[in-house]
């Protein structure tokens, strides 16, 4: 009978546990690895190292959508939706800038933003395949948790090359 009691009272708090743990990974934070040298020296900046960054992303700015400038997010790539990277924004919805890499002016559409890696050299970004919708960002990346030699808040550093407005 104590067996019995203790199997069912485990196996329900491990059933909770998940639960739990699971919404709070959809709907407020999780954690990521960040693989390969895109975002170097960002993240992973040894690329003789064996570990990956892990990130902290956080999903609050999904409920209006709201980014700012350098801020980077985790999204579905638009041309294969099982892939996800991790990018910058250079450019907001409505804003005209212009390109590092051909040096053309681009207006982004309402709805998408404009994403480069930190490493040029070894990026597919907007400058491949554009525009990035909004509504394919999964989150912002707050901070590094892994490893603990780098633990800490990642910085907002990037500003990007706008035109005004008209």
């Amino acid at each position: 009978m104590g067996t019995r009691n203790f199997v069912w009272n485990f196996t329900k708090k491990f059933v909770t546990f998940g639960l739990i743990t699971v919404t709070v990974s959809d709907r407020y934070v999780t954690v990521v690895p960040v693989r390969g040298g895109s975002m170097s020296p960002t993240f992973n900046p040894k690329s003789d190292s064996f570990t990956d960054d892990y990130v902290l992303v956080e999903k609050f700015c999904l409920q209006k959508y709201k980014f700012s400038h350098g801020d980077i997010v985790i999204f579905r790539s638009p041309s294969n939706y099982k892939e996800t990277h991790i990018k910058r924004i250079i450019a907001l919805p409505g804003e005209w800038f212009v390109s590092r890499h051909d040096q053309d002016v681009h207006k982004i559409p309402e709805g998408h933003c404009w994403v480069e890696g930190d490493n040029a050299a070894s990026s597919t970004d907007s400058k491949s395949y554009g525009p990035v919708p909004l509504g394919l960002v999964r989150g912002r990346v707050t901070h590094v948790v892994w490893p603990p030699q780098r633990i800490g808040a990642v910085k907002n550093t990037n500003t990007p090359d706008k035109l005004p407005s008209s």
